[in-house]
């Protein structure tokens, strides 16, 4: 039987590029996932080097991505794109790949915002959640806390006021001479560190509020190393740093969650984004939803890094809905300018 409906995504937000191709909103028939690694040569993302591999990766994964679906461009329904936020440069080179593309084909282009995307990201492998959910969304660039209440409608709980927590991981590692990104690392060093070794602080954990500030924490980080001078260090002064700093980092993320399912009556909380793959995240989150009898659902982590099953997730609901973009589809670098998410 013919597909009602083929969407290919495009996912350019930050360093990696992302294809895939979903058939009728719910099975992926493709998904192609290309890390730009030269990046570690750098300790971090060097903008103009990615929007030059995102343009040279897209044409030969997009005719990978239809090979493996075993489809032609013509079967398309629609064409999904991360419009914004992240790396403006990165995303222009997407919006613009996108909107040719599609008006090669003559079917409908849909700008979608990538927080968005990480929301609904746990949908692809687990099915529908019960609502109300929370999601939280922790990454290199964000650390959100938000209320959903039905697809497309969200509620901001709290943010990030400064670094996110996967950009103070990134800045602890370099700190230790780990290498970028920071962390995959640090959670394995984690496991044979002492989380008690250092009395870390737990930033706002004592505020009611439901935001979130990394910054300080990165500091303390910097004052205990001061003493032993620059990287490399002692493997176990290493380990115990990395094992402090990174109890420090869940207990703050676990008691936030832990506070808005409380106050929000929440029936699931939602993970998303590349610290969703912390593998002590994921184990204290277990015992606060259990606690709750709460739903947690967890995606895979080929699903919680930036991808574009998705964004063509997010897509094929719009399209659904009869909501698709005009000829003035833009890039947007912010969370805020994207005009669909706002704090």
């Amino acid at each position: 039987m013919k597909p009602e409906h083929l969407v290919l995504a495009i996912e350019t937000s930050c360093d990696d590029t992302s294809v895939a191709i979903l058939e009728d909103g719910q099975q992926l028939r493709s998904h192609l996932i290309a890390a730009q690694d030269i990046h570690k040569l750098y300790g971090g993302i060097v903008p103009e080097l990615a929007s030059r591999a995102h343009l040279e990766l897209l044409p030969p994964m997009v005719a990978q991505a239809l090979a493996e679906a075993q489809v032609q461009p013509h079967d398309l329904t629609a064409i999904a794109v991360t419009h914004a936020p992240g790396l403006v440069g990165s995303l222009v080179v997407g919006v613009a790949f996108a909107k040719a593309y599609a008006a090669a084909l003559k079917i409908p282009v849909i700008g979608v915002n990538h927080i968005e995307a990480h929301l609904h990201s746990a949908t692809l492998e687990h099915g529908e959640r019960p609502y109300p959910a929370v999601a939280l969304i922790v990454s290199g660039g964000h650390t959100e806390l938000v209320l959903i209440r039905a697809f497309g409608e969200y509620e901001w709980l709290g943010a990030t006021l400064d670094d996110a927590a996967g950009e103070a991981y990134d800045k602890v590692a370099k700190r230790l001479g780990l290498g970028f990104p920071g962390g995959p690392v640090i959670d394995r060093l984690a496991a044979s560190g002492r989380a008690d070794a250092f009395a870390f602080p737990r930033p706002m954990l004592d505020k009611p509020g439901l935001d979130f500030s990394f910054s300080g924490l990165k500091t303390a980080v910097a004052h205990a190393l001061a003493p032993h001078g620059e990287a490399p260090y002692p493997a176990g002064l290493t380990a115990d740093i990395a094992a402090s700093f990174q109890a420090a980092v869940v207990d703050t993320l676990a008691g936030k969650c832990g506070r808005a399912l409380d106050r929000t009556g929440a029936k699931a909380l939602d993970l998303g984004g590349g610290v969703a793959c912390n593998r002590a995240l994921r184990e204290r989150l277990v015992s606060v939803c259990a606690s709750r009898g709460v739903a947690l659902r967890i995606p895979s982590p080929r699903l919680c890094a930036d991808n574009a099953g998705m964004i063509a997730l997010v897509g094929a609901r719009r399209l659904a809905m009869g909501q698709v973009s005009g000829a003035d589809l833009d890039a947007a670098a912010s969370l805020e300018a994207s005009g669909l998410l706002t704090r």
